[in-house]
């Protein structure tokens, strides 16, 4: 996510950070190399223009070019600036203050609109809430199919008249229904165009009209950079929309939609999609997004994640075996697939402080070694799990023939492991001779 803006920006940075004291020149240089790196991010160049003028005006003050740390204090305004451009709030979905809350999705055809539509009744599901998803696009072929197969996925319930039905007359029938059947929240995904047309938006004004919805959200592809702000601009002017949800965020190197759509329009991102998973639906943090962009992590949203997908008595049972030193392969495959639950590691990786996107001190990150690991932990006994001592010769060629591995692939994981038991125990020893206690695990409570 942004990492080619990022890589780019804490380069920049690194550079001023080397000078010690600086000078308004060097402020200036500085300012103009990002104004480089927002423009090749396909940001808005109004946008970037406003944006180094800010930045310049509170950087190149005498409280900051004659302070103790200049370099930070220039990191901690394009920071805050950055926040700023982002959105600053954090901005929540309205409620209606009588249910059902009706929530309308528009956007152009490609925009994974249909998908996000699922992604948020699991979400609303989540909360605790009874979501019901309405199927009103009735001109793309196979739209309302899609949208059945997914709630049958999720086991939400789909609301539909079939493709001979006016969008208002099925937006209607849905809110009825959704009160009748003690549904509070109605997701409404309208028909999309493959580009703007007065058609397309005279029936989105209708459909607003007849529904009122709490929210109206747009979706758009954060791939398409500009042309997402310009479709953004659009249908604000013609629909008024309350937000967006930007979707493909996780693959978007460069940043620029993000980046300038609430300058342009005024209005927030309220949420972004962040993967394929039908769970892979986010709220949009400004200020955690600004600081994962400068390289400083998202500590938050990593802790956010590991509370939502790790089990809190596995957690504890996991912290008893490690202070007896009995954690075994068992274990080390229930703490992988705990950490997979959390999302891909490449993204994971990005919210810890100094990390840089997909590479750790020039290493890249390949999610199908975990895979490996598992398949071989999976191909042995459960007695060769809990004693891993017992893996002879033989027993390691049949394990790899099972996981369609090597034996050194198995005789590397298996010194891993080793090693890695022996650190725990040393650990646990230095506890109890009361030296220090031991660091907590990564990812584990």
């Amino acid at each position: 996510m942004f990492e080619s803006l990022s890589e780019k920006l804490q380069s920049v940075f690194k550079r001023l950070r080397g000078k010690g004291t600086l000078s308004e020149q060097d402020v200036s240089d500085a300012l103009r190399e990002v104004r480089l790196v927002l423009l090749e991010a396909d940001v808005n160049f109004r946008v970037v223009k406003d944006f180094i003028a800010r930045v310049r005006e509170r950087a190149v003050g005498r409280e900051v070019l004659q302070s103790l740390t200049p370099a930070q204090q220039v990191v901690k305004i394009v920071r805050e600036e950055l926040t700023d451009l982002l959105g600053e709030d954090e901005p929540e979905l309205k409620l209606a203050s009588k249910p059902p809350t009706v929530i309308m999705l528009a956007g152009l055809h490609g925009s994974g609109k249909t998908t996000t539509a699922a992604k948020l009744a699991n979400v609303m599901r989540k909360q605790g809430r009874r979501p019901l998803l309405v199927a009103a696009d009735v001109y793309r072929p196979a739209a309302i199919k899609q949208l059945q197969v997914l709630g049958e996925q999720l086991g939400i319930p789909v609301f539909t008249l079939g493709d001979r039905q006016d969008p208002v007359s099925i937006g209607k029938a849905a809110v009825s229904s959704a009160a009748s059947n003690g549904q509070d929240v109605v997701i409404l995904d309208t028909a999309g165009r493959l580009h703007i047309d007065e058609e397309m938006m005279d029936e989105l004004v209708r459909v607003k009209a007849a529904l009122s919805p709490q929210e109206v959200l747009l979706v758009v592809d954060a791939m398409t950079g500009q042309d997402a702000v310009n479709v953004a601009e659009q249908f604000n002017a013609a629909l008024e929309v309350d937000g967006f949800v930007v979707t493909k965020l996780d693959s978007d190197a460069r940043g620029g939609a993000a980046l300038s759509m609430k300058a342009v329009t005024g209005k927030p991102i309220k949420l972004a999609g962040v993967g394929e998973k039908l769970d892979a639906l986010e709220p949009f943090h400004p200020e955690r997004m600004a600081s994962r962009i400068l390289g400083m992590g998202d500590v938050l949203s990593l802790i956010e994640k590991a509370e939502e997908a790790l089990d809190e008595q596995k957690a504890q049972e996991l912290e008893r075996k490690l202070r007896e030193n009995k954690f075994d392969l068992e274990d080390y495959l229930d703490q992988l697939q705990e950490m997979r639950k959390m999302g891909p590691l490449d993204q994971l990786l990005g919210m810890i402080p100094g990390f840089n996107g997909k590479k750790m001190q020039g290493i890249e990150i390949d999610e199908s070694q975990i895979a490996r690991v598992e398949a071989i932990i999976r191909s042995m006994t459960r007695e060769e799990r809990h004693h891993p001592e017992i893996l002879s010769g033989s027993r390691r060629r049949r394990i790899a023939q099972g996981s369609g591995t090597s034996v050194q692939e198995v005789n590397r994981l298996v010194k891993q492991f080793d090693q890695m038991r022996k650190m725990i125990r040393e650990l646990a020893d230095m506890e109890q001779g009361g030296r220090r206690r031991p660091p907590a695990m990564p990812f584990f409570r």
